[in-house]
């Protein structure tokens, strides 16, 4: 038998990573080609197909592995000298923690996970960042000079090479540094006033954003201009944001990651994260694309956390619900969705259904209003921090994934998502000027969906949540659809006045049949509710509404919705001609 030498295992581990990001940064680039020719249905394209890169390599590099080398037992001693030489590749690398994590995700496939420790994978990560994002600089710098704020906006915005000239540049550096003295509060501008910016913008949806910040004395403040593509061969700033809460909405985990050139991730993530010190690791790479980079982090957040808390995990707050059973840690910001093992008559799903939905979610354009969320397999989480009651719950609903490993509890397989309160539970608590506010932005969600072709199936309030920023988020897939899927429909007259008394319709319905006259009545049986959800959104409950809007989806309307409020914007969308629905943000 030949001899396997660990450098090879390794540089063929390697070299799969190589491939990988070859390919990401590849559709991140291009993502400029994109935006400058106005080329929407190609954003949505590239954003869903980056998305299975990863596990694409990670198979090929199993692949080549195994037509390579005789890997079909594990060789321990083998395994703990690759590791060692692959880390030894790294120490020169400029992008060694995805390096690190490809290298656990091949690991992983390969062997079962009672081999998973930190000799043979990089459960604890060997990178020292710091060096990283000191050793290579990712951004320019600007300094307020003689040509005072004005000019040296001017200058941050000549510096983005666009092939499309800006619409008018002079108008847009005046709006920009009046509504920085504005917001910023300075009584006079800093004598040591900074900008330093990102050198590639940031692409998601039909926006480029520059990202960067402000430094001046021991103060680093965010500094985020959106460029919008006027598709008539011009560009303009939409606003300037430089407020926390505005960031965060840009940053939000309900929208899509962003496409950028990122040759030094760690780089990218520490400047972001001097603009957002309360984000993660995790929560950083992922609004860059990093998705499997996340997770990584993700889990050693939790693992970190399980080590430093002592409190239990409990079923989550809210209507349980029927296709996943959903706990929490009380003191970690997220939920825990395992799909159940049986589901009653009235949800027509399979696991298998479940799994698709919340894959086209993944990849589709989230806009703000539908939750990310992290899937894993073979978590392990320890017996003795599980209620005794939850414990019990998992074993009745989802025990066919359930597996015990000494003191652990193995999930074969659940996601994660950012724990919200559900709607339902928001409403009973809320006064009469929140309950107004939020329902309007119930209305004003599933509009936004319509215009990316969602529709949610289940309209129950218990199936959207209301984050930190008090913004309605959708997080229950099972029923999700296109909305070019659907066929709306009003229903049709009594026939005679007995047809109101009879237990069935008295019209037919097809699988696809939808009768939105009947959303009023289901999503509450509060008197109060129904009369101030059609007094903010009456076109919700008519068919004709959700027609046009198939019609504009149809005709290629796409709707703008932008991640901060319209007040906040320099200029006013055009009217669309035509019929189509203005959907953009109005919060």
């Amino acid at each position: 038998m030949m001899q396997i030498h660990p450098r090879q295992i390794a540089q063929s581990i390697l070299t799969g990573f190589e491939r990988h990001f070859s390919f990401f940064q590849e559709i991140s680039s291009a993502a400029r080609h994109r935006f400058e020719y106005a080329d929407w249905d190609a954003v949505r394209e590239a954003s869903a197909k980056r998305i299975s890169f990863y596990d694409l390599r990670v198979q090929e590099a199993i692949e080549r592995l195994h037509a390579n080398f005789d890997i079909s037992d594990l060789d321990e001693k083998l395994w703990q000298q690759v590791k060692q030489t692959y880390a030894g590749m790294l120490k020169t690398h400029s992008r060694p923690e995805l390096a690190e994590t490809f290298y656990n995700s091949v690991f992983c496939r390969l062997f079962e996970r009672k081999y998973y420790d930190n000799d043979k994978i990089f459960i604890e990560s060997q990178v020292d960042r710091d060096q990283l994002s000191v050793r290579y600089r990712v951004y320019m710098s600007f300094h307020v000079a003689e040509g005072g704020l004005t000019g040296t906006i001017w200058d941050i915005l000549s510096a983005f090479y666009f092939s499309l000239p800006y619409e008018d540049i002079k108008r847009d550096c005046e709006r920009v540094a009046q509504s920085l003295l504005d917001q910023a509060g300075f009584d006079e501008l800093p004598v040591d006033l900074r900008f330093d910016l990102l050198e590639s913008p940031f692409y998601r949806n039909k926006a480029a954003y520059i990202i960067g910040r402000m430094v001046y004395g021991d103060q680093v403040r965010p500094f985020i201009l959106p460029l919008i593509n006027n598709e008539n061969g011009g560009l303009y700033v939409d606003t300037l944001l430089i407020r926390g809460r505005h960031v965060e909405a840009v940053f939000s985990f309900a929208r899509a990651y962003f496409m950028a050139k990122t040759p030094v991730p760690t780089a990218t993530v520490e400047f972001l994260q001097s603009i957002m010190p309360y984000k993660t690791l995790a929560e950083l790479y992922n609004s860059i694309g990093f998705h499997k980079q996340a997770k990584n982090e993700f889990y050693r957040d939790l693992l970190n956390h399980l080590a430093e808390s002592n409190d239990l995990f409990v079923t989550a707050a809210g209507t349980p619900g029927l296709v996943m059973q959903v706990f929490t840690l009380p003191s970690f910001p997220h939920v825990f969705k395992v799909i159940r093992d049986r589901f009653p008559p009235q949800k027509e799903v399979t696991h298998k259904l479940v799994k698709e939905r919340y894959l086209q979610v993944k990849k589709h354009d989230r806009i703000g209003r539908m939750a990310d969320t992290l899937d894993f397999m073979d978590v392990a989480l320890p017996i003795e921090r599980i209620e005794t009651k939850l414990l019990q719950e998992l074993q009745e609903t989802v025990g066919s994934q359930l597996e015990y490993d000494g003191d652990m509890l193995v999930i074969r397989h659940l996601y994660i998502e950012r724990r919200m309160v559900p709607l339902n539970l928001y409403l009973q608590n809320a006064d009469e000027t929140q309950t107004r506010e939020i329902l309007d932005d119930w209305g004003l969600a599933l509009k936004q969906l319509m215009g990316v072709n969602i529709f949610p199936g289940d309209l129950l309030f218990k199936n959207f949540g209301v984050n930190c920023q008090g913004k309605v988020v959708f997080y229950d897939y099972d029923e999700i659809c296109y909305l070019s899927e659907v066929n709306f429909r009003k229903i049709p007259p009594p026939r005679s006045s007995l047809d109101l008394y009879r237990d069935e319709p008295w019209y037919s319905i097809n699988p696809n049949d939808v009768f939105p006259e009947e959303f009023i009545t289901f999503v509450t049986t509060d008197a109060k509710t129904r009369k101030l959800l059609m007094d903010l959104h009456p076109e919700l409950f008519d068919f004709r509404y959700w027609q046009m809007a198939q019609r504009n989806l149809a005709a290629g309307i796409q709707a703008d919705v932008f991640p901060y409020s319209q007040k906040l914007r320099f200029a006013r969308p055009e009217t669309v001609p035509g019929e189509a629905i203005d959907l953009a943000n109005t919060a």
